[in-house]
Parts: structure tokens; C-alpha cells; sequence
């Protein structure tokens, strides 16, 4: 399989700095001009791989003003002669998976550290790693700049203020976010924080946040900041609701299969209603607080899901399904 020009790019480089870190390691101390020249390449290029072998692999190198040249102020091996065959599928995995939010600040900057450590260990398995996939689907837009500026705000625990036009308050209002986490569901960014305004914790969707400013004012991170902690056990992704629900849905057809591919919630107890004349069902119970992406969950079944508890949620499932038998023209 042909490498692209990156990928060569990348080899390239890989192979430099394991010269570089063996010559340092040799005690021999190199300096930029020397390793320019046995390289044949520039010295601001020399420079760069320095500042990368510091940067991204911790390595301590120091420069002796005495003796002109690179050493280690510590013991040090370079961490690539680690990586297994079976780490490099790992990666490539991992790369794969994250497919979803291509484009992105933290996808090209994981991509950029997988393809450097893979590049050179695929050999014979690189045709193999394409055989990894996520299938294409929408691609999560945001802006570079809210991006760095958010990162940055969580580093120094700061303090975010920004415009923004939630999803059914669609006019713009202005916020101001202790930001705790970023969250990735399903191609999509959310950063969860404490909402100043509204005085309670709140999810903020990324292509939504303009003009984003970190202010001089910081805050606490409370210990239990992790959003999986509010969720009540449930696992439908990134929305909360107030408290939890215990809930209970049955399912029926080939939905009876699709229900049981998958862990829903920490709690979920499966029991299967089978009926002699073959119309069975399957019930699922389980806790949660999210019940907005419960609800959906359920309607995407169509037919063959109905909840069963709590009330509340029955009856709101009723006034969707109804709706949208109302726009479909059926009643």
C-alpha cells in the first residue's frame, strides 16, 4: 500500500527522532549545526524535532553551554520501541472511533499522535486497519476558537462567558458558565457546567456558543463534577432532567432483540412476557433522568415500543404519538 505524503512525512520524522534521542542518549552531546548536517536538513527543523521530543514524549533533554550539545538530565528510553503490533491496531482503533468529530481541534490533534506512533509500525497490517471503521454520518461543525478558548478556561478553572441560542429558547441570551466538562454524544459537543442565570447545572451544545470570552473570575471544581453522576443510573447520553424516574417499557417484533444488544441503565432488569400464541414481548426496567432521550429512545421503535411507567411518561409518549399522527394526516 503506497504511503500518502504525510504518512511519509510522518516516517520521516519518526525515523529522526530515534536518531536524535540515540546519539543524545550516547553522551555524545549533539547540537542543532551537527545534527543538521549528518540529517541534511535545516536547523530550525532540527529544532522542531527537539522541541517535540520534549513536548510530546516528556523527554528531559538539556543543553550543555560548556560542551555545546544535547544530554539527558535523567535517565530516559524513548517510549516508540514499546509499541506492539497489537498497540498499533489498538490506535488505529481508536482513531477510527473517533471518526465522528473528524475535523475538529481534538481530532486532529489525536489523529496527528496516532498516525506518528502507527505510521512506521503498520508494515504488512496497513491494509488490515482500514478494515476498522465507523460508518459516515454527520459531522459535528466548531469553531477552532471557541474550541482553544474553552480548553484553556477548564485548565485555569475560569470562569466562560458567551452568547448562545439553546434549542428551544432559540433567541440569543447571554451566559455565564463554570465550565466542569466537555461531552461527546453521538457526533455531537456539549460542555456541562454551572449556568450562572439559571443557578443550576446545564449542558451547552458547541455549534450553539458564540463569541465565547474567559474572564478574570475563577471557581471550584466540585469534587463530584462528572456528569455520569447525574444521570441516575441511565445511559442515553448527554441530557438531564430534574430527579430521577424508575421507568418501564415493553417491546415487541424484532425490537425484542434490539433491546437486549445494549446496557441502558446501571440497574436495567429484563424480563421476557412470552405468549403462547407467539405474541410475546420483552419489558425492560431500568432508572434514569433523562427523560428526553428515554422518550426518544422509545419512539424510534415506532410500533413496536410502548412505555408502561411512569404515568407521566405514558401519557406524554400518547401526546407525541398523537401529534404526529396529526401531522401525518391519520386522524
Amino acid at each position: 500500500m503506497n504511503q500518502t505524503p504525510r504518512n511519509r512525512d510522518n516516517h520521516l520524522m519518526l525515523e529522526r527522532l530515534s536518531k536524535i534521542h540515540a546519539k543524545i542518549k550516547s553522551g555524545c552531546y549533539p547540537n542543532s549545526k551537527q545534527l543538521a548536517y549528518d540529517f541534511e536538513i535545516s536547523i530550525s527543523t532540527i529544532s522542531r524535532d527537539i522541541d517535540f521530543l520534549k513536548t510530546r514524549f516528556d523527554a528531559p533533554i538539556a543543553y550543555d553551554p560548556q560542551k555545546r550539545g544535547y544530554y539527558y538530565s535523567s535517565d530516559y528510553e524513548m517510549p516508540l520501541s514499546m509499541i506492539s503490533a497489537k498497540d498499533v491496531a489498538a490506535l488505529s482503533s481508536a482513531k477510527a472511533l473517533l471518526a465522528h468529530y473528524a475535523g475538529t481541534p481534538l481530532y486532529d490533534d489525536v489523529a496527528l499522535i496516532i498516525d506518528f506512533l502507527t505510521d512506521s509500525q503498520t508494515g504488512g497490517n496497513a491494509e488490515f486497519l482500514h478494515r476498522i471503521a465507523v460508518p459516515p454520518s454527520p459531522r459535528l461543525v466548531v469553531d477552532a476558537e471557541v474550541w482553544n478558548l474553552l480548553i484553556t478556561a477548564m485548565q485555569r478553572n475560569a470562569v466562560i462567558e458567551f452568547d448562545y441560542n439553546g434549542r428551544w429558547h432559540t433567541e440569543t441570551q447571554h451566559r455565564r458558565v463554570h465550565p466542569y466538562q466537555l461531552l461527546f454524544d453521538d457526533g455531537v459537543c456539549f460542555v456541562f457546567g454551572y449556568a450562572e442565570e439559571r443557578e443550576a447545572e446545564r449542558l451547552f451544545a458547541l455549534p450553539r456558543i458564540k463569541n465565547l470570552c474567559i474572564t478574570k473570575d475563577s471557581f471550584a471544581l466540585p469534587a463530584d463534577f462528572d456528569f455520569a453522576t447525574r444521570c441516575g443510573g441511565g445511559k442515553f447520553g448527554s441530557f438531564l432532567a430534574d430527579g430521577e424516574e424508575n421507568y418501564a417499557v415493553a417491546f415487541y417484533g424484532d425490537a425484542r432483540e434490539y433491546v437486549k444488544d445494549c446496557i441502558w441503565a446501571d440497574d436495567q432488569v429484563i424480563i421476557e412476557h412470552d405468549v403462547a400464541e407467539g405474541d410475546g414481548w420483552t419489558e425492560i426496567r431500568f432508572t434514569s433522568a433523562q427523560s428526553l432521550k428515554v422518550r426518544e429512545w422509545v419512539l424510534a421503535q415506532g410500533a413496536n415500543a410502548r412505555p408502561l411507567a411512569p404515568q407521566w411518561f405514558v401519557e406524554d409518549w400518547q401526546a407525541v404519538v398523537r401529534a404526529m399522527a396529526k401531522a401525518a394526516g391519520v386522524v
